[in-house]
């Protein structure tokens, strides 16, 4: 008795010193609880073990769930994670993360589980949604929310066959208040601009700050005439002159207008001709605005030999591959490259994916692209591989599109079969957009590749709407910090917060964070002191052809250099 005693005590004082809250459950009570579990929810043991369940300490629109997994639990399921919100004893609440596993408490079922609170996680996911989507200056939407709005408006165009008016706003001689007031002055102003912008639209449009003084309206359901209508509004809105700093201050816009889907199918192409039809205005005298003409420039025509031009390619195979080392910050190893399309067009030369990609999405030509890039970058891998060189990472981007194409999966199966490459070295990067868009359904195909042995990694980390539940069920083993947030890593301290707050996040869940777009010497030593894995970027070199890696590979020129 003595020995167990001294067990039940050990047991005790083990669950007590704990940091986490754990109970017990059966017949959907309490059993035990341990201190840390009473602390952050306030009951004591005696008001919870016997008496209370976990159904009284959750809100009444996540019972159904908590019964689901409740019974989950009593049948044999282990490893069930779930986020709750739970009610604390004075009518509070947090987010909670709960892990619990089956169990046997005097010969019958039971639930042993944690409550893991996630308050700040849920605090650091927030903050960067927010620095990533709003401008810091207006508290506008920037381009990475205007892109995901403008999305919405034309999925609703599309169903609806109705036009989105886009109009590219720009402040007349503004670098004048610059010059002559100095910028915490031009700064207030370009708040007032957008508070006088924001009255004069409607709710179901959006107003977006680009940077500097561009601002961008979109407006669904606004045709040729509506769109003049707004662009009279704006400009009347300018009449009033500004009070800034003392100063009274009178200054004009000028407008560009494109209409989807007359100009353009997507918000680039608009953005382009609403840019180009602004700067006519300008050169027309400034404070009016003008619509877009194709006459403008000869991007219709650009288009239709680019998409001609495409599909000769894809049947001659124009396109080679250049690869971006993948570099150790800890040791300076190059332990990965990044495959990176191009097209060696047989006239224009050496086109870079930025002018073809879309296309090739539009016309359903990324699949056969894509698939070839796959097989390409798996061969060289393994060539490396068969030339003596040591293993490393060949990451390869995929398209959304092909991403969702029935038999992706067995594609990869034979890339890999194919180069005789081992699936561990190959890493595919899919983009937050491309995951999250019928994420349940993705997640079958990321954990198929995943069986394989295949790693994945999530591009453009940062810019989209994933979410920390999500992260924690993809089978995903890397993140990767979109350049945006790096190229101002030095001056900006939002972009700061959120590459620091993102490597945090990848620590935290047990994820390699790597940065893209390193450029200076100075961001790599930002990138270092946050404790960031890896980084690519022209710092360590720009995407080079297979025969340039090679030399690059065999004499590592980055390890243990200060850079």
């Amino acid at each position: 008795m003595d020995g167990f005693a001294e067990l039940a005590a050990l047991f005790r004082t083990t669950m007590d010193a704990a940091q986490v809250g754990i109970f017990v459950l059966q017949e959907r009570l309490f059993k035990y609880v341990n201190a840390s579990f009473c602390r952050r929810i306030g009951f004591d043991a005696a008001e919870l073990i016997g008496r209370m369940g976990p159904l009284q300490l959750v809100a009444p629109g996540h019972h159904p769930m908590l019964l689901e997994l409740l019974q989950s639990g009593v049948q044999g399921f282990t490893g069930q994670q779930f986020e709750l919100e739970v009610i604390c004893k004075d009518g509070s609440a947090f987010p909670a993360m709960i892990l619990s596993s089956t169990t046997q408490l005097d010969g019958q079922p039971a639930l042993v589980g944690t409550v893991l609170d996630i308050s700040a996680q849920k605090a650091a996911e927030r903050r960067i949604r927010e620095l990533a989507d709003y401008d810091v200056l207006t508290g506008l939407p920037n381009r990475r929310l205007l892109r995901d709005r403008f999305a919405q408006l034309l999925a609703a165009a599309e169903r609806e066959q109705s036009e989105i008016a886009l109009v590219f706003l720009d402040l007349d001689h503004f670098k004048r208040v610059n010059d002559s007031l100095g910028h915490s002055l031009g700064d207030e102003l370009l708040c007032q601009v957008a508070l006088r912008l924001d009255a004069a639209v409607r709710r179901v449009d959006t107003l977006a700050r680009l940077g500097g003084d561009e601002f961008i309206l979109a407006l669904p359901a606004t045709h040729t005439s509506g769109a003049a209508d707004v662009a009279r509004r704006l400009l009347e809105a300018f009449i009033q002159p500004f009070e800034v700093g003392g100063h009274e201050l009178t200054i004009t816009p000028s407008l560009g207008i494109s209409l989807y889907p007359r100009d353009g199918l997507d918000l680039e192409t608009l953005l382009k001709n609403a840019d180009t039809a602004m700067y006519k205005a300008k050169e027309q005298g400034r404070n009016a605005f003008q619509f877009y003409d194709s006459a403008m420039n000869t991007a219709t025509l650009e288009r239709l030999l680019m998409e001609s031009n495409l599909r000769r390619a894809v049947s001659q195979q124009e396109f080679v591959l250049h690869y971006q080392p993948l570099v150790s910050l800890e040791s300076g190893l190059i332990i990965g490259v990044e495959a990176l399309i191009r097209w060696q067009h047989p006239d224009l030369g050496l086109i870079m994916p930025d002018r073809f990609i879309h296309v090739a999405e539009e016309t359903g030509l990324i699949n056969s692209i894509g698939d070839w890039v796959l097989c390409e970058a798996c061969r060289q891998a393994q060539a490396w591989c068969d030339a003596g060189l040591p293993a490393l990472t060949m990451a390869v981007n995929v398209a959304p599109v092909q991403f969702r194409q029935s038999g992706f999966v067995a594609v990869v199966a034979g890339a890999l079969a194919a180069s005789g490459l081992e699936a561990g070295q190959l890493e595919l990067e899919v983009t937050e957009r491309t995951v999250m868009h019928d994420a349940d359904i993705n997640l079958g195909t990321l954990s198929a590749l995943h069986r394989m042995g295949v790693e994945l990694s999530l591009d453009d980390f940062g810019t989209g709407y994933s979410s920390l539940a999500y992260l924690k069920r993809f089978p995903v083993g890397k993140l990767k910090i979109d350049r945006s947030f790096i190229s101002d890593l030095e001056t900006d301290a939002d972009d700061r917060a959120i590459a620091s707050t993102i490597v945090s996040m990848g620590r935290n869940l047990r994820l390699t964070v790597l940065a893209e777009g390193v450029e200076t010497v100075e961001q790599l030593s930002l990138l270092r002191k946050m404790g960031c894995d890896m980084a690519q970027g022209y710092l360590f070199s720009r995407p080079l052809p297979a025969e340039q890696v090679t030399d690059l590979l065999r004499r590592q020129p980055f390890l243990q250099k200060e850079l």
